[in-house]
């Protein structure tokens, strides 16, 4: 998948969640909704990463389906993406930028 089409699904969906959940009085409510939920999903990518460690109590393991690591890390994806068009983070340049600079080091 390109970059474009990501942010493509980015656009959309941030549509469906305003239709779905209404137009907050102002800017900042949606922000930081969507940090608390970058959290939750974070919470849960870690959770399944000590899962595929064994590193969960026995109960824990075996509730896990070993399919959710990628859903998680997809999820964490997503939302950061959300959240960035939130504050109008123009996440294509930033990357580059950051890639750039890494780079750079080597």
């Amino acid at each position: 998948m390109e970059i474009k089409e990501l942010m493509d699904f980015i656009n959309i969906e941030d549509k469906r969640l305003k239709e779905k959940f209404g137009h907050y009085a102002d800017q900042e409510k949606r922000t930081l909704a969507r940090t608390v939920k970058l959290g939750e999903e974070f919470g849960e990518l870690c959770d399944e990463i000590l899962s595929k460690m064994s590193l969960q109590r026995k109960e824990k393991l075996t509730e896990k389906d070993k399919e959710n690591l990628e859903k998680e890390f997809a999820d964490v994806i997503i939302t950061t993406l959300l959240l960035a068009k939130s504050i109008d983070v123009d996440v294509a340049k930033a990357l580059e930028n950051k890639i750039n600079e890494i780079n750079k080091r080597y």
